[in-house]
């Protein structure tokens, strides 16, 4: 029986909702029903926003961009000016993006097809289930590998190609002009390119030299590229090198781990005992500063152009080249500062991502932007332009900083209370449990919607009225200028 008398009371309620609905839709095209179905205008952006069901559906149009999304499930954004569109199936298991003719689909980062046209390459296409099968078909240049057993790849692992047979009994790979043969990786491997040759049977024995050659840089000039050679035994116990051949800073070293290591040049020193953890000495002449380490890089001392004093994990400060950073507890509280003009950071954080506060100022313009989480309780952001926003919940958006799918498909799960603000045009808006309850300002006119848009109040300049259920009831009107009391 009491089920039945709370969908009495429900069914009840309906035509006062939709009237209130239909009479705030038709005065000014805005309806505000929350958490049901709300209208509304935004407040950082000219646009509308649309939310049915509190979290589970918006759509939004704003300045030339239109989103719509099912979160935690599913986002759609598409830019027509820029021909961009994307979509994202429970980030980031599934997304796709699109540019122009150029397109990408993932799933969870292993399975990918991609394609489209570039200036460079027209009409090609991707497919890579990583690490196991890679194919790019186009009219230039196609290619397939299936791995471990046969394969050709260009362009991928920081390699410009790469051919394998078995691996890893056969491989040859080629950055820029520099080409190495592979022969059960990484044992034995032979090295090849413009003025340079090597071999190595690791770990056991290493060595490959270059010589001095010239090359133009970016700006059409000639210089040096600078030779090496470089050998080892017993990797990593003796390693020795000469680096900068040819150049004004040649640089010599030499390793015998764990007792010692050197290295000269022209520009800098570095001496150390008990390598890489016993006692290191470094004279920069370059940058112009002396450091002392003792088990790097617990405790450092350093003075002169570069100054650093580390006592791990109790206290540290650092600071060089317009960069400073000061740390106590090592992430119980820590400080940086950045200093390159015309901008000025500054950034406080405890317990690392537990609350954190930055501050970015342009020293010319004197404009400034403010971030502060507080995780998991709240985000803030005030950007340049003056526009600010708070919300609470924040349960992810501190460990995910400027993630803007993020926002897009989560942060209306969470996001109980949201309040926003716009410099320029001094509009505001506050909104609470999905617009259970709304306020919003703009210019002269105040509303206010509360339980499902039963309850609502606007005022204008010209008075302002109550309204329940979609019955208007009485107001009081704006005094006439010279009116008399």
């Amino acid at each position: 029986m009491g089920n039945h008398r709370h969908l009495f009371l429900f069914f009840c309620c309906l035509p006062w909702l939709f009237a209130s609905v239909s009479s705030q839709a038709s005065a000014d095209d805005e309806s505000v029903a929350g958490p049901a179905y709300s209208r509304f205008r935004l407040t950082l952006d000219s646009g509308w926003r649309k939310e049915i069901a509190g979290p589970l559906f918006y759509d939004q149009v704003s300045s030339g961009q239109t989103q719509w999304g099912l979160p935690p499930f599913f986002d759609q954004t598409i830019t027509a000016d820029v021909d961009w569109s994307e979509w994202d199936f429970l980030y980031p298991i599934v997304n796709y993006r699109r540019f122009g003719t150029e397109y990408r689909l993932q799933f969870g980062q292993l399975l990918n097809f991609s394609g489209g046209e570039t200036p460079q390459e027209k009409n090609f296409s991707h497919t890579t289930l990583f690490p196991f099968y890679f194919h790019q078909s186009s009219p230039t240049n196609s290619y397939t590998a299936l791995f471990p057993l046969y394969g050709h790849l260009e362009n991928r692992m920081f390699r410009d190609d790469i051919k394998f047979v078995m691996f890893p009994l056969y491989s040859e790979t080629r950055k820029k002009d520099i080409v190495t043969d592979n022969y059960l990786f990484p044992i034995f491997d032979r090295r090849r390119g413009e003025g340079m040759s090597g071999w190595q049977v690791w770990p056991l024995y290493g060595d490959d030299h270059k010589i001095p050659t010239l090359i133009t840089n970016s700006m059409g000039d000639t210089a040096t590229n600078g030779g090496y050679h470089n050998s080892f035994v017993l990797w990593p116990f003796f390693i020795k090198s000469r680096a900068g051949e040819g150049t004004t800073n040649p640089a010599t070293s030499l390793t015998m781990v764990p007792f010692y290591s050197r290295t000269y040049s022209p520009a800098r020193d570095e001496i150390s005992y008990g390598f890489p953890f016993g006692y290191n000495v470094i004279h920069d002449r370059e940058q112009n500063y002396v450091e002392h380490d003792v088990i790097w890089p617990l405790f450092v001392r350093a003075h002169g152009s570069k100054t650093v004093t580390r006592y791990f994990p109790f206290y540290s400060h650092a600071q060089h080249n317009g960069m400073e950073s000061d740390s106590y507890g090592f992430l119980v509280y820590k400080f940086n500062h950045l200093e390159a003009p015309p901008l000025d950071r500054h950034r406080a954080r405890v317990l690392y991502f537990l609350y954190s506060d930055t501050v970015e100022r342009n020293t010319a313009s004197h404009d400034f932007s403010r971030h502060v989480d507080f995780w998991p309780f709240y985000s803030y952001r005030r950007e340049l332009d003056g526009n600010r926003r708070l919300q609470v919940l924040a349960i992810l958006e501190p460990l995910f900083p400027n993630n803007r799918v993020m926002e897009r498909e989560y942060s209306p799960v969470w996001s109980l209370w949201r309040q926003e603000k716009n410099a320029r045009t001094r509009a505001y808006s506050q909104s609470l449990l999905w617009n259970l309850y709304r306020r919003e300002i703009s210019g002269q006119s105040k509303k206010t919607s509360l339980f499902l848009g039963l309850f609502q109040y606007q005022s204008t300049p010209d008075g302002g009225h109550w309204s329940v259920a979609g019955l208007k009831l009485g107001g009081k009107k704006a005094a006439r200028p010279g009116a008399t009391k």
